[in-house]
């Protein structure tokens, strides 16, 4: 019975060791999926990178990155793929791909991750399945709370300038008519 149960370890082990043997070989993708923008604001352009990492020892081939995160409802699409196609990825190198959104509303958002297919080797007979880091929860806020915060204000600039004008014009204006008369004064006495 000790020689049958060290026997289940001894073939157990192997087995193991044989599987991370295989799953060693071939590529290894590691997807992360970042948001570039220090302010997140409604109605502004919200940049989406997403950094593919080959830690494998074959090339990572027909891969292809869908993220189903961003709803047409609450996002406009601007500009690169929600669902991209890169042919090859080589052994330690990284490949980053960018996707421009628009956030249509202010509030919470979570971003979560995108979902990542590839193959192992040439000749791996099914796809891998990976998923991306995800960001997390995001607040947008609304476009007048930013531009409330962030604008340079020259509207304001210029009326707070028009309402001191009468406090330095007032003053300025006795101080250059008493200055006007002293002179005439001191000229009128000069001449004699």
């Amino acid at each position: 019975m000790k020689l049958h149960f060290l026997f289940c370890v001894a073939a157990a082990a192997l087995v193991a060791v044989c599987g991370e043997e295989e799953e060693s070989e071939g590529a290894r993708l590691l997807v992360a999926k970042h948001i570039h923008n220090k302010y997140l604001v409604e109605n502004m352009d919200v940049i989406v990178k997403y950094t593919v990492y080959n830690t494998g020892s074959a090339a990572a081939l027909e891969v292809e990155i869908t993220d189903n995160s961003f709803d047409p409802d609450n996002f406009a699409h601007v500009s690169g793929e929600l669902s991209a196609r890169i042919d090859r990825v080589p052994p330690n190198t990284n490949v980053t791909h960018t996707v421009v959104v628009r956030p249509r509303k202010a509030g919470y958002f979570n971003f979560t991750s995108a979902e990542v297919l590839y193959r192992r080797k040439d000749d791996a007979p099914r796809l891998q399945v990976a998923a991306s880091s995800e960001p997390g929860l995001a607040y947008f806020t609304s476009y007048k709370e930013y531009d409330k915060k962030f604008s340079s204000h020259v509207i304001d600039w210029a009326a707070f300038a028009v309402m001191t004008l009468p406090s330095l014009a007032i003053p300025f204006a006795l101080w250059f008519s008493s200055k006007r008369k002293y002179e005439k004064l001191s000229k009128g006495t000069k001449k004699h």
